[in-house]
């Protein structure tokens, strides 16, 4: 089996392929080579397979073709521009997510053989607000433009698997949490440093109050999904190729709840209330829940509990964290 991740160097890029590394296989299937792809040539590897480190502009359709080599059975499209930044700059919101997906499309279609593409969708594709408990069969009306490019590439994806192109899994992705290494641009990116700053021992503030809710998901669940979408049938999906996973909903005072719980009230007192209205302003659209019922029927795994979320962030990722920042 031939796998490319474009957006190798991102930090699920990172996690999905020292997974694949680790296991040599995929649905049971020897890997036989990875390519890594990113606008930054991505970090060596070792695995027990050939790994290809690429850099360059998932928008070139030259760079996107080469990083998707003839032979290649499944794409894991990670690569974008995040919400916030998205928003802020739309020119580079649209070459990357929408033109960069375009990219995607094309490669996969002139290889001939119709391979499987995993493609990072998100639940800002839709609104609802905090109200909102959106069942499988919910209309998508984002209110951002990062949402709404999503949207559009899932559409595309959509057609092109009808089209026999390729075979696309769109998974709407929760607000993964907790992110390591620095901030990023995410509108979301609070949600992370509310855990992540506290344990680093770092005070930070959160822009939106203790009662508002996030649909989330940990990055172990997020990588069990990606692998399970690259090698689930999918024939019972039918033309409908969009999947809400099972995240969890969750207050900003249950996240605190979970990080005083593991890390003690020094960790939560580090977090302060400063409301920001930019910031208020994009996530007071998402929804905060989501039935997700079709996708456990799909076999997608539950989420686990908040507490197990900040104790793996602490195994796997906190370490590291501190030395990428210098702390």
């Amino acid at each position: 089996m031939r796998i490319t991740i474009l957006g190798g160097n991102g930090f699920l890029g990172r996690k999905l392929a020292a997974r694949l590394a680790r296991d040599g296989v995929l649905g049971g299937r020897p890997i036989a080579a990875l390519t890594l792809f990113d606008l930054a040539e991505p970090a060596p590897l070792p695995a027990p397979f050939p790994v290809r480190r690429q850099a360059g502009d998932v928008a070139d359709p030259a760079a996107v073709a080469a990083a998707i080599p003839p032979g290649t059975d499944v794409v894991f499209h990670l690569a974008a521009v995040v919400s916030a930044q998205a928003e802020a700059d739309y020119d580079l919101g649209l070459r990357v997510n929408l033109h960069g997906t375009l990219a995607v499309l094309q490669a996969c279609r002139a290889l001939g053989t119709c391979p499987r593409v995993v493609f990072t969708s998100s639940v800002a594709s839709f609104s609802g607000g905090q109200e909102a408990v959106l069942p499988d069969d919910a209309r998508q009306l984002p209110a951002n433009s990062y949402g709404a490019q999503k949207a559009i590439g899932e559409l595309l994806l959509q057609d092109a698997s009808r089209r026999r192109f390729l075979d696309a899994v769109n998974l709407r992705l929760p607000t993964v949490m907790v992110r390591p290494g620095r901030p990023n641009r995410a509108a979301s990116s609070f949600v992370s440093a509310i855990i992540r700053e506290p344990l680093l021992g770092l005070e930070t503030e959160c822009p939106v109050p203790e009662s508002f809710a996030v649909w989330i998901c940990s990055p172990r669940s997020a990588i069990a999904w990606f692998l399970h979408a690259a090698t689930m049938d999918t024939a019972p999906l039918g033309l409908d190729r969009g999947i809400n996973p099972p995240g969890r909903s969750a207050t900003v005072a249950k996240m605190l709840q979970a990080l005083e719980e593991v890390a003690g009230a020094e960790a939560r007192a580090r977090v302060r209330f400063v409301p920001d209205p930019e910031i208020q302003a994009i996530v007071a659209d998402w929804p905060a829940a989501f039935e997700a019922d079709r996708a456990r029927r799909l076999g997608f795994a539950e989420q686990e509990p908040l507490e197990e979320l900040v104790r793996a962030f602490i195994a796997e990722d906190l370490e590291a964290t501190r030395r990428e920042r210098g702390l």
